[in-house]
């Protein structure tokens, strides 16, 4: 079942035509179904994030539309927005984005305060989404106290306790070494595995991507391509250095 789909999504910035305004989305149109573990990757300046921003709801379109669980949500606006993606969207960052004033578990069960979730529903929450994530021992911990892939493994139990339709994450192993990067592509297996959520994933790195199903590659605002996994996870990371290679990215852009 698909759980989001755009048409032709254009976003320019400095104005919407004329000098001085630049298209950094070009006629984008995709889908993605339920349960889907979805990579989106391209050069620097292809407009990865800005399509990220847009179907998150961060950003506007220009024009074109975005729909998420049967919701426009490029028509919506103020609070309704702010409510929609409250509870219906996850979001992971590069940046961990956690509040240092809070613990791990006041950090987890923020999303679920703001909806005023009851005490025995949140307690439930975050014992089951330490447990899958390996965290239980860590939880009574500020963030400042804890490792980055902690911080970046209650960030994504963040996303995840208010039961979204999709979690958005923009480079979530950026900041990590690769041991805990695996950790945290693991972590996002586990969700589409075991919770059925769906995830979209954008990021510069082949390694990253290649735990997902599915990788749309990016150019110049346009979608150029995109593949499916279908054997190994190594045979599917070479694909991908191979599809980047034919997109010109530059070497530290793969």
């Amino acid at each position: 079942m698909v759980i989001m789909e755009t048409e032709n999504i254009v976003k320019v910035y400095g104005g919407a035509s004329g000098e001085g305004s630049t298209k950094a989305l070009d006629g984008v149109s995709l889908s993605v179904n339920e349960g889907e573990f979805v990579a989106i990757m391209g050069p620097s300046g292809s407009g990865k994030t800005t399509l990220l921003n847009v179907l998150s709801g961060i950003d506007q379109p220009s024009s074109g539309s975005v729909s998420i669980s049967g919701q426009e949500i490029s028509e919506m606006t103020g609070d309704a927005l702010a409510l929609f993606r409250r509870r219906q969207l996850g979001f992971v960052f590069q940046e961990f984005n956690l509040l240092d004033s809070l613990t791990a578990k006041e950090n987890i069960i923020l999303p679920m305060v703001l909806e005023k979730k009851s005490t025995a529903e949140m307690e439930e929450k975050v014992q089951g989404l330490g447990e899958l994530f390996e965290i239980d021992s860590i939880l009574d911990k500020y963030p400042y106290n804890i490792s980055g892939g902690q911080q970046q493994r209650t960030a994504v139990s963040r996303a995840l306790v208010n039961e979204p339709a999709i979690v958005f994450a923009d480079e979530p192993t950026g900041n990590l070494d690769s041991k805990s990067s695996a950790v945290i592509m693991e972590c996002f297996e586990k969700i589409v595995n075991e919770l059925g959520t769906t995830v979209l994933l954008v990021t510069h790195d082949v390694f990253a991507a290649s735990y997902c199903q599915k990788v749309v590659f990016i150019k110049d605002g346009q979608i150029h391509s995109s593949i499916v996994k279908k054997g190994s996870r190594k045979e599917f990371l070479n694909s991908i250095m191979d599809h980047l290679a034919v997109l010109g990215g530059r070497t530290h852009d793969i």
